[in-house]
């Protein structure tokens, strides 16, 4: 008979096994991509291509996922296909070859986090559990396997990050195989399309779409031009690691406060408070380069991403009808770490080339005006799910 505790130890472990291999694919994929031969541009142009093929694919997957009515043989099938996709680079050769085994593993991989998070979400609210305690082993891990990332990479080699991702992926198998079957007494969203487009034209869900996207697409320079603009003013590289291991830290925090930030607070006004927070944190960054500030404002990441990522689960996991719940996982996704992080970021690389540090001073503004949206969320969402008759 299945216990709270039992099911909160899976949950975690997920999480743990999911984000430990980010850990290492965020800092240390490039690297590899490099040491194959590939030129800067190449990189961008395949890590780009993985982007924009997500946007596209994701929410088809998701769709999938909802219409068989269940999530966790989908997401046996997705690490399969994503730990296939990376051991495909043991043979894969030329920027081609590359680009299409990483097309493979990028699309596969990325689907298994919001379809996840649906498991964990119906799991949470069936047993009573706290989200943000279960979400701190992957911010953890997170931070155990990009520290030990560089040390390995040192004394390994670059092929030691495929290796390193290919273990994980292991894990990750095994961690959804251990995952509750999610149903919740929802029906398979079968013949279900046109919902798709009702979902999409619910005024409350597209604010919250906007919301979310643009307070994610606000970190754009920070994630893009961080470590180079403190490098460039003089920080070392254990400052640099420093700064970014108290952003995860910070986040750590907040998640295990989640519970009672949730209820003081609601989902939709935690958007809000990630949002404002991100006026600040980027209009701060904008003025100085003082070390004391960088940290200073390193410790809103706990509100820019900890709060605003808290806000958004909670609210798919209430608004969203639950045989469309993967759906609207997926097009949180493709929108807040797709569609708007791809523009803006785009856009980051001009400002920063421009304005150094002043380029944010435009993510304050991005942030600003996922303020105003997450505003006018919180004063229209009643708190309940919405119908799609």
């Amino acid at each position: 008979m299945e216990t709270s505790t039992r099911q909160a130890l899976r949950l975690s472990f997920y999480f743990g096994a999911v984000f430990a291999v980010v850990g290492v694919v965020a800092p240390f994929w490039p690297v590899f991509l490099k040491a194959r031969g590939l030129s800067a541009p190449e990189i961008g142009l395949l890590l780009s291509a993985g982007l924009w093929l997500r946007v596209l694919l994701n929410p088809l997957i998701a769709q999938w996922a909802d219409r068989r009515g269940e999530r966790r043989r989908p997401l046996l099938i997705l690490s399969a296909a994503a730990m296939a996709g990376f051991l495909c680079f043991l043979f894969a050769e030329g920027f081609w070859g590359l680009m299409a085994v990483n097309l493979v593993a990028s699309v596969a991989f990325s689907s298994i986090i919001p379809l996840g998070e649906t498991v964990v979400l119906a799991t949470v609210y069936r047993l009573g559990l706290d989200y943000g305690r279960l979400r701190i082993w992957g911010s953890l891990t997170f931070i155990a396997t990009s520290f030990a990332g560089g040390p390995m990479l040192a004394a390994f080699g670059s092929w030691s990050v495929l290796w390193a991702i290919l273990g994980l992926m292991a894990v990750v198998l095994g961690a959804c195989a251990l995952l509750p079957e999610s149903r919740r007494g929802e029906k398979p969203a079968a013949g279900k399309t046109g919902a798709v487009w009702r979902l999409l034209r619910q005024p409350v869900f597209l604010l919250f779409l906007v919301a979310g996207g643009l307070g994610h697409a606000s970190h754009a320079v920070l994630y893009g031009f961080a470590t180079l603009h403190w490098r460039g003013v003089g920080y070392s590289d254990v400052v640099v690691g420093l700064l970014w291991a108290e952003g995860v830290a910070a986040e750590i925090v907040l998640f295990w406060l989640g519970n009672r930030l949730l209820r003081q607070f609601g989902a939709a006004n935690l958007l809000v408070l990630g949002a404002g927070a991100g006026v600040i944190r980027w209009g701060a960054m904008g003025l100085s380069d003082a070390l004391w500030l960088a940290f200073l404002t390193q410790s809103l990441h706990a509100f820019t991403f900890g709060a605003a990522h808290l806000g958004a689960m909670h609210f798919i996991a209430r608004a969203a009808p639950q045989e469309m719940s993967a759906t609207a996982q997926s097009l949180h996704g493709a929108v807040g770490a797709g569609i708007a992080l791809g523009l803006v970021m785009a856009l980051a690389g001009v400002l920063y080339d421009t304005y150094a540090a002043g380029a944010y001073f435009f993510m304050a503004g991005i942030a600003l005006a996922g303020m105003a949206a997450a505003l006018l969320l919180a004063r229209r969402w009643n708190g309940e799910a919405m119908s799609l008759s």
